[in-house]
């Protein structure tokens, strides 16, 4: 059996990945597409236009055509690059497959759906642990002068583990495998307290277990 000197060091630990964990769910880019370069662009663009330049003309002895060269010459250079008058900087590479540009925009929106589901995610682990501290703090810590009860506060220290490497990767493979494994320690936490609070013979941890298993639906909401 344990008292309240147990939680506090379960609620001190659990507190610190809070912090790290609203550190870690600021926005940032987990799935950027890469973007293409504005001066790749550009010198595609140029190179559509090589083939009007005035040095590859063929020269007109007679004076009317060397005339009328010179003016479509000069029509020529005021004439927008290709891909400018548009507003497009990229223009399509001839040579590139129908199914490699179709295939662009669904992964595109394959990467997109990805973010939001990593970020819904940490913003659900983020609430359930913040209603968790202020349950026990409020709630469970009180009950515990008069009715002791078993607690684990090495998962709450394994939880805050978790977290600090979480934050230190920010993004990738093994980002995702901490935050899986934050969620799975986080609800094995909350597991553990309704099924201590369920073997005690005090009513007045009844309030206490309905709110743990509300955060834990929250938690696993899809």
């Amino acid at each position: 059996m344990a008292g309240p000197a147990a939680l506090l060091v379960s609620i001190r630990h659990q507190a610190g990945a809070l912090c790290t964990l609203r550190a870690a769910a600021a926005p940032h880019s987990l799935l950027s597409p890469p973007q293409p370069s504005h001066t790749q662009a550009s010198s595609t663009s140029r190179s559509g236009t090589a083939s009007h330049s005035p040095g590859e003309d063929t020269e007109v002895s007679k004076p009317v055509g060397a005339q009328k060269l010179q003016e479509e010459r000069k029509a020529l250079g005021k004439r927008p690059k290709e891909g400018e008058e548009s507003g497009n900087l990229s223009p399509l590479n001839p040579d590139e497959s129908r199914s490699e540009r179709l295939a662009q925009p669904g992964l595109a929106r394959h990467e997109t759906l990805r973010e939001m589901a990593l970020r819904s995610k940490m913003s659900r682990l983020v609430e359930a642990t913040s209603l968790l501290v202020q349950v026990e703090q409020t709630l469970l810590l009180p009950l515990l002068q008069q009715h002791p009860l078993f607690l684990h506060p090495k998962d709450s220290i394994e939880f805050r583990n978790i977290c600090s490497h979480m934050a230190l990767q920010r993004e990738g493979q093994q980002f995702e495998r901490d935050l899986h494994e934050a969620h799975q320690c986080l609800k094995t936490i909350i597991e553990k307290l309704i099924c201590s609070l369920a073997v005690s013979p005090s009513d007045s941890y009844i309030p206490v277990q309905s709110a743990l298993r509300q955060i834990l639906r929250d938690l696993l909401a899809m």
